[in-house]
């Protein structure tokens, strides 16, 4: 996303716990900040790429956080998957310091991310969008603007992570039940990806299993996360969920089985542990 903007012509500096992604950014033409506050001074906008809600108070508010470093007025893009009461007590908060709160989750991984093409389900105030509507176009093909306060974006995002959740795990189930059948496994792929069957996620992913590769483009652990709020969500508005509950309950038992932070396609292999099957392995 960071490469995204400097193709764009923005003058870009970035932060970021991993030393090599930082030098890479630095060979791309970026700037490289030694903490969230250095990366965040003068800057009119600062997008926040991390995992959850607690990391996103920490890049804001936590030991050299950058909230206080922006400047009044600048906006900040927060495209962690949270809770949306979540990212409304970080709006409220980061507002009454007098700068600007976009509630900004994302879909479409790192290929589409590195293409400036991501999906943006956003929500903010009308003078949020302005300000960050330039670095938005840059790193979008497509931005939804959902509503005028913080909030709404996450509550979209965490419908769109129910179905990805239930998908990957449904996909999974169906390839080891088509090995357990016999059946040539890159044909079924050839076969589902033609048929009413398909979905984006069983596209996208079943590849890594005919590929033995679960090297982690999102890993079982974005999962156990993710419908995890969806379960705590329709806990809390006694609304019933069985079939995100039954997809949650294989990610945790795939991340108890040691694959947590393996690719999220790695249900395929608890499958197979589970029916003694075997799978495609990395050549």
């Amino acid at each position: 996303m960071a490469t995204s903007l400097l193709r764009a012509g923005f003058d870009v500096t970035g932060f970021d716990v991993n030393a090599a992604a930082s030098e890479r950014f630095q060979a791309q033409g970026g700037r490289v900040g030694a903490t969230p506050a250095a990366a965040a001074a003068g800057a009119d906008c600062v997008v926040a790429v991390v995992v959850n809600a607690d990391q996103t108070e920490a890049v804001l508010f936590g030991p050299d956080g950058c909230a206080e470093a922006m400047p009044e007025g600048s906006v900040f893009v927060s495209s962690a998957t949270m809770a949306p009461e979540r990212a409304r007590a970080l709006a409220a908060r980061l507002e009454a310091t007098g700068r600007h709160y976009l509630d900004a989750p994302m879909s479409g991984g790192a290929a589409r991310a590195a293409d400036g093409a991501l999906t943006m389900l956003a929500s903010g105030t009308p003078s949020a969008f302005s300000r960050a509507r330039p670095a938005l176009d840059a790193m979008t093909g497509t931005l939804y603007e959902l509503g005028d306060s913080a909030g709404l974006g996450a509550a979209f995002k965490m419908v769109n992570q129910l179905l990805a959740g239930v998908h990957i795990a449904a996909a999974c189930e169906a390839m080891a039940f088509a090995a357990r059948q016999g059946l040539d496994l890159a044909r079924v792929y050839e076969v589902i990806t033609k048929s009413a069957g398909n979905s984006w996620m069983f596209e996208n992913r079943i590849p890594h299993v005919l590929a033995g590769d679960y090297t982690p483009h999102s890993s079982i652990e974005i999962f156990t996360k993710d419908l995890g709020i969806v379960l705590d969500m329709a806990r809390a508005d006694k609304f019933p969920v069985p079939v995100a509950g039954a997809a949650l309950q294989m990610y945790l038992m795939t991340a108890a089985a040691g694959m947590g932070k393996d690719d999220d396609a790695s249900v395929a292999r608890l499958y197979a542990q589970i029916a003694g099957l075997t799978l495609p392995t990395k050549s």
